[in-house]
């Protein structure tokens, strides 16, 4: 009779299977090597999960300075580097400064001519002011002499005929006096009119000094010339932008969480930020605020949810995260850089 092990291995043969790669140790082993991993790994995320709030969908930003040019022109000189570090007030385009200082110049000239204009107005005022009281004091003497002939034509001391010369200088004197007083009056008027049109003239003048000023484009502000769109040669336009700088001062990163996650973030709690660039390093940080509104709200074309068929979206909410720790040279970080924030909430 045939023992049943034999028999076994007669089974095992038979069909091919080999009896100790069935019973080998090194795939249990792997198995629970496998096994134990996940536990480990699943193990630490639910651990994870109920003391942070992460998500991979932030960014981060910095102040953003357009340089623009203020006036038309064409492109004279362009100072600025890509990627060069420049100070507030540095000088970076220059555009053509020949047809804006012409204006200036006849913007001066007429200052020039509106000053005369001003003091001649005032001698004239003087002038005719200084011939309303000669006229003013010949107006006196006639009337006198009309009151003394008057008398005399009573006692009949004088003829009618010298009364009457006497009584018609005295109306010519007085007729004169009254057009020297209107005169004096009308360059008086002039002289407020004129020292206005002083001050349009001077305020014109200094619209083509800034017009002029405006020729030189300098620095916004502190940062890294990152983006630039202009060369020499090249004619600008109003309201242009040519280059763009990031502000060296302060970054920080938005970080758009589900509003399904916002129930427990609030400011000031610790934040762990990951950058995509640096691998392993962790960057500290905390919450500063909250945004009051959805992106999707602040979008171009907002979703209007009272109009058709309503599919319920889970929106997302910006919210802004600051560094609490300087960033060393060997890191240095750059507006729009991916990260990953955990947002410590236990």
């Amino acid at each position: 009779m045939e023992h049943p092990e034999s028999q076994t291995v007669a089974g095992n043969q038979a069909s091919g299977k080999d009896p100790k790669k069935a019973t080998n140790p090194m795939r249990i082993i792997i198995a629970g090597a496998f096994i134990t991993a996940a536990l480990f790994w699943g193990g630490k995320s639910l651990y994870h999960s109920f003391l942070y709030v992460d998500t991979d969908n932030a960014q981060i930003e910095g102040d953003v300075y357009p340089v623009i040019s203020r006036i038309p022109g064409k492109v004279q000189d362009v100072m600025a580097l890509d990627n060069q570090q420049v100070k507030r007030g540095d000088t970076l385009i220059r555009l053509e400064a020949a047809d804006y200082e012409v204006h200036r110049d006849i913007a001066a000239a007429t200052v020039e001519s509106a000053k005369a204009a001003v003091n001649a107005s005032g001698d004239q005022a003087n002038a005719s002011g200084a011939s309303s009281k000669a006229a003013a004091a010949i107006s006196r003497k006639q009337q006198a002499d009309l009151l003394r002939s008057q008398n005399l034509r009573h006692q009949d001391v004088v003829s009618q005929a010298e009364f009457d010369g006497v009584k018609a200088g005295a109306q010519a004197a007085s007729a004169q006096y009254s057009a020297a007083g209107n005169q004096y009056k009308a360059f008086l008027a002039q002289v407020p009119l004129q020292k206005a049109e002083l001050k349009k003239r001077e305020a014109e003048l200094r619209q083509a000094e800034l017009q002029l000023s405006y020729t030189t484009i300098t620095a916004p502000a502190d940062g890294q010339i990152s983006k630039k769109n202009v060369q020499p040669g090249q004619y600008v336009a109003p309201g242009q932008q040519l280059i763009a700088i990031v502000g060296s001062k302060e970054l920080w990163v938005v970080a758009n969480f589900k509003e399904t996650q916002l129930e427990k973030i609030q400011p000031g709690l610790p934040v762990t930020i990951h950058v995509d660039a640096y691998p392993g390093k962790e960057f500290k940080g905390k919450v500063e605020s909250l945004s009051s509104g959805t992106g999707a709200k602040f979008a171009l074309l907002p979703p209007d949810n009272a109009s058709g068929n309503f599919i319920k979206v889970t929106q997302r909410v910006p919210v802004k995260i600051v560094f609490t720790e300087k960033t060393d040279k060997e890191h240095p970080l750059a507006a729009g850089m991916n990260v990953v924030v955990d947002v410590k909430v236990k």
